[in-house]
């Protein structure tokens, strides 16, 4: 974010400026007007929903409760959708609509990162983790980055526990901001119960915070080979890694995929649904055109040692929502001269499978993940 966009607005009847700060790249406002503790927040959806950005001039705190209050109106009850595949479209829909309309209250930031308002926290570590050091110019950034900042500072602070690894505190996994949390602890834990062929080296393929690569090294591998290549990612990994003293035994490489050579162990956990990303948080989530699966499995025979194993941690959501056919996975291992060993599967822990009023409730109750063990055919 080194060459920020300028956001541009009239104030007092002067055309004032400011850095404008998106993480998801999006444009700055065209029309900005100033709101504060009078403005209502009927008045506010009207003009968020128009387009219309509103700067904040007022007390933090009801900055805030404003932005639940347009939360609240933004809500829309779904349409009967014909199946799961159309539901799911109508969900991201609305998200992005909802995200484009909360989006535009917008708070500013001055040239240190503090924010000039009544009752405002303190948010200079939080914007400092997530952007770099202050350039000593003053932006606008909308509240609910902000929030989404502060929010991933709080987490990065006490860090995710992972089961799998220990109970202790130092066991954590500290996420840095635009980093996937390893908040679904199924997929970790196939990784640490599946029978491993080899304890000499592995490669982590898109190691995210390092948690997999982690679990491998206190699984008692003696050199994990961990790739990524987002920079936060690895920033995160490396410090995830030095944390929990494994520094010894894993190394971080900047790789997209493979790192140099092969290993009798290779492990990848790709984005699990095909899709376009609409933010770059959403990197984890969706795999557009399936490229890092397709890619894994291209590459994966050559970068096995004789008698070794790829392991693929996917969930089947992307078939129940109709996003890949039934199917797809075991013609594209096929096509990549490899063969299914054998498969672990286990189903879904988190909140939302259990959540009846969730737009994809049939397709996460019937969702599966699966630890894939491959080999050379």
């Amino acid at each position: 974010m080194s060459e920020l966009p300028t956001l541009h607005w009239d104030e007092h009847g002067a055309t004032e400026s400011a850095h404008w700060r998106s993480e998801a790249g999006v444009a700055p406002p065209k029309r900005v007007v100033i709101a504060d503790d009078q403005t209502k927040a009927d008045e506010a959806y009207k003009l968020a929903c128009a387009g219309t950005a509103l700067l904040w001039r007022g007390d933090f705190q009801n900055a805030r409760q404003l932005l639940q209050a347009l939360g609240r109106r933004a809500e829309r009850k779904p349409k009967k959708a014909a199946n799961l595949t159309e539901a799911f479209h109508q969900h991201r829909m609305a998200q992005a609509q909802r995200a484009r309309t909360l989006g535009l209250l917008l708070v500013p930031l001055q040239g240190d990162y503090r924010i000039p308002l009544r009752r405002a926290p303190d948010v200079v570590t939080a914007c400092t983790e997530a952007w770099g050091a202050p350039d000593g110019q003053p932006s606008v950034v909308s509240l609910r980055e902000l929030q989404g900042l502060i929010g991933a500072h709080e987490w990065r602070k006490k860090g995710v526990p992972v089961p799998a690894l220990g109970t202790t505190a130092g066991d954590r996994i500290h996420p840095h901001y635009g980093v996937f949390s390893p908040v679904r602890g199924e997929y970790v834990d196939l990784v640490g119960a599946a029978p491993l062929p080899s304890t000499e080296l592995a490669f982590d393929i898109g190691t995210g915070t390092g948690v997999l690569a982690a679990l491998l090294a206190r699984r008692g591998l003696r050199r994990v080979v961990a790739t990524d290549r987002d920079p936060r990612a690895l920033a995160c990994a490396r410090e995830n890694i030095d944390r929990l003293g494994l520094a010894a035994q894993v190394e971080i490489v900047d790789a997209d995929l493979f790192p140099a050579g092969r290993a009798p162990l290779i492990v990848c956990n790709p984005p699990w649904l095909p899709g376009k990303i609409a933010a770059p948080i959403e990197g984890a989530v969706y795999d557009p055109d399936s490229r890092m699966l397709k890619g894994f499995l291209a590459g994966l025979k050559e970068h096995l040692a004789p008698g070794g194993e790829g392991w693929l941690i996917l969930s089947d959501l992307a078939e129940h929502l109709g996003l890949r056919q039934r199917g797809e996975v075991l013609r594209l291992i096929e096509a990549a001269g490899l063969r299914l060993i054998q498969r672990h599967d286990t189903r879904p822990t988190h909140k939302k499978a259990a959540d009846p009023n969730d737009p994809l409730h049939l397709a996460r109750v019937a969702e599966k993940t699966s630890l894939w063990r491959l080999a050379a055919a």
